[in-house]
């Protein structure tokens, strides 16, 4: 979670969420936040999959350029996941609940 969940906290994000991302409980999330939650799983999934009834549900809430970016940041965080699996590198426990993390204070460190 580490930097992203200071991002997350930035846009709104509730510890409640950012607690509930790796487990199974995601009541705390809307139907719309679980769908984009489950685009995320179904990206990681290999195959990597998308049918088109869960393509149409996403287009029910999202453009086309919405669905693109959701894709394209989904990928791009998996592959950054992937891509430090291979370094060994580990979380900077920058994330704690209930304390916020100064961005640029953190870039600086």
């Amino acid at each position: 979670m580490d930097i992203n969940s200071a991002v997350g906290r930035k846009a709104g994000l509730s510890d409640e969420k950012l607690l509930a991302i790796p487990g199974s409980d995601f009541s705390p999330f809307n139907d719309v936040e679980r769908l984009v939650l489950a685009l995320a799983d179904a990206m990681v999934a290999t195959p990597a999959d998308i049918s088109d009834d869960f393509y149409a549900r996403l287009r029910e809430h999202f453009s086309e350029e919405q669905v693109m970016e959701l894709a394209a940041q989904n990928a791009f965080e998996n592959y950054r996941a992937r891509w430090n699996r291979v370094f060994n590198v580990e979380s900077d426990e920058l994330y704690r609940p209930g304390v916020r993390v100064d961005l640029e204070r953190s870039r600086s460190l």
